[in-house]
């Protein structure tokens, strides 16, 4: 993944979602992959941590969060590094989302496709 700039705390962040999220009684490390997790083993992590986002009340405000921060770790809101990284190279700064729910409308395809059937294993 090329380097970023560190994550960046929007400032009109609110919190209060956090509390709402489905990862609060899922274990941290299904979120964050450990050094050097790669192939197969990274992906089924990613789609079970993705799988915990689609059933979250408060996955857009999450990806919103993750978006206009640069969030550079982790799965938020059922994006992960990678597809964040995308987003990443195809906004230009200058037109980055800054405002509160911003992100969300920005990216919206984004969010959707990342949880999409496909992504998730499940096939029709």
């Amino acid at each position: 993944m090329p380097q970023q700039p560190l994550a960046q705390v929007p400032v009109d962040s609110i919190w209060d979602w956090q509390e709402r999220g489905a990862c609060r009684e899922a274990d941290t490390e299904l979120f964050f992959h450990p050094q050097h997790e790669r192939g197969s083993t990274r992906s089924r992590r990613d789609q079970a941590a993705k799988t915990v986002c689609a059933r979250c009340e408060v996955r857009l405000q999450c990806a919103d969060y993750a978006i206009r921060a640069r969030e550079p770790f982790g799965v938020w809101g059922g994006l992960t590094e990678e597809e964040r990284e995308r987003i990443y190279v195809r906004i230009a700064l200058t037109e980055y989302p800054r405002i509160r729910g911003e992100g969300a409308r920005v990216c919206a395809d984004d969010i959707e496709a990342a949880i999409a059937p496909t992504k998730l294993g499940i096939t029709a």
